[in-house]
């Protein structure tokens, strides 16, 4: 159970990361600039960082990505479907030939996987002690599109420079230690951490790189690297094809003789 646990926690986390890479031949690499004044607001550059929102119904996204753990390393091809703030399908592929799927919505995960037969359903609490913060739909749905998993205008930030970037440290949360970086041009997130030394859990995601596809900034590669205890997750995503605003499916159905998983919540 812990094992197949860990497998759900996995392609959750992959799913969270593909939709962060866009190669078509109209976009344009961003330019960045490092972070000069370190008395600059943390509300300015909460301002600035908001003109960046994306604004689209659906996004189809095509990428490849590499997984590594104590145990293993794959590569996998995925696509992703996402219908905004409503449901988010991704489909993993192994040599062109469905090995998973996922769908996930505001109130609901759904999985089933062709390699153990097995099938998973509910809610995001027993997957969030994974990812070492409360997960819900629009964090997910953030980490796709390259955005801050927090709402930044709900909290209180102290402002430094840190590997040349403005630094926005969480100063009101005391059970998580949570920072967000930004750079000094368009003020696109670079990184963002989240620490729970208590229980020796931690979630780093950088963005090494965006590019700006029809007028919409999207990362060109993602770095998650996720701890709990002793155990380190890592993935490395690289997208090959996005597209706005298409007219997509999501259909979704668990194969017959496939075995529920229950997953411990705590």
């Amino acid at each position: 159970m812990q094992v197949f646990t860990r497998y759900i926690y996995r392609i959750v986390l992959v799913s969270s990361v593909l939709a962060l890479q866009s190669c078509r031949p109209k976009a344009i690499v961003v330019a960045e600039t490092a972070a000069t004044n370190n008395e600059i607001p943390a509300l300015q550059i909460i301002d600035k960082y908001n003109l960046n929102a994306l604004n689209f119904s659906t996004l189809n996204i095509k990428a490849s990505a590499k997984y590594e753990d104590e145990n293993q390393s794959q590569h996998v091809t995925a696509e992703i479907r996402m219908k905004k703030d409503e449901k988010i399908m991704v489909i993993i592929r192994v040599l062109g030939i469905t090995m998973a799927k996922a769908l996930i919505t505001p109130t609901e995960v759904k999985y089933y996987d062709k390699i153990g037969n097995k099938y998973f359903e509910g809610d995001y609490s027993a997957l969030s002690r994974w990812l070492g913060t409360d997960l819900d739909y629009q964090k997910v749905q953030s980490i796709f599109l390259g955005k801050a998993i927090d709402d930044l205008q709900k909290g209180k930030y102290a402002v430094t420079i840190a590997d040349k970037w403005y630094r926005l440290h969480d100063k009101e949360n005391t059970a998580m230690d949570k920072s967000f970086y930004f750079e000094g041009e368009n003020y696109l997130v670079k990184k963002q951490e989240i620490n729970q030394p208590n229980l020796q859990r931690s979630l780093q995601v950088t963005y090494p790189e965006y590019r700006k596809t029809d007028e919409k900034f999207l990362p060109l590669q993602l770095l998650l690297e996720a701890q709990l205890e002793s155990a380190k997750t890592s993935i490395d995503v690289e997208y090959k094809n996005v597209n706005f605003n298409e007219d997509l499916s999501f259909p979704y159905s668990v194969p017959e003789g496939f075995e529920r998983i229950e997953l411990e919540k705590n």
